[in-house]
């Protein structure tokens, strides 16, 4: 599993940090980093609603 972000469409309003803290971070600089992009398969409840609330629908998940 992979956490793929469409940063064109990303407006790092941390709904996906507030959801998902050990996936996504919003710094002060305003950008969303993913600090872990190939996450545990554990996390893929957390992050497939990370995804589902994303405002933007920016952030996807690929099964490889």
């Amino acid at each position: 599993m992979r956490v793929v972000v469409d940063y064109d469409l990303c407006e790092s309003n941390a709904v996906c940090m507030a959801v998902a803290p050990e996936i996504f971070e919003v710094r002060d600089d305003d950008f969303l980093y993913v600090l872990n992009e190939t996450p545990d398969e554990a996390m893929r409840e957390k992050l497939v609603e990370a995804a589902e609330r994303c405002p933007k629908q920016a952030i996807a998940i690929a099964d490889d």
